[in-house]
């Protein structure tokens, strides 16, 4: 980077930090949301309150489909989810 392109650019070196910030947030939030120990203590959450009565049993299973819905990929389409 050259000295006048580095002088132009110092204003925008604070925003520059707060997007860095909220991408390293963002990779934080994603990997704990995939990894298989907060899934697994989820999906544990989720028989909990169902042998509790606190959910019936399509609430539980919608509630186990969602936590695997956001395991998959956004454009992944391989699994129809029992849909035709």
């Amino acid at each position: 980077m050259g000295l006048v392109s580095a002088i132009l650019s110092l204003p925008l070196a604070p925003m520059r930090g707060v997007i860095w910030l909220g991408e390293l947030i963002q990779d934080q939030v994603e990997q704990q949301l995939q990894s298989p120990a907060a899934v697994r203590h989820e999906l544990e959450e989720i028989d909990a309150a169902a042998a509790d009565g606190g959910l019936s049993e399509d609430e539980r299973k919608q509630a186990q489909q969602a936590v695997i819905d956001r395991l998959r990929p956004a454009g992944d389409t391989t699994a129809n989810n029992g849909k035709e």
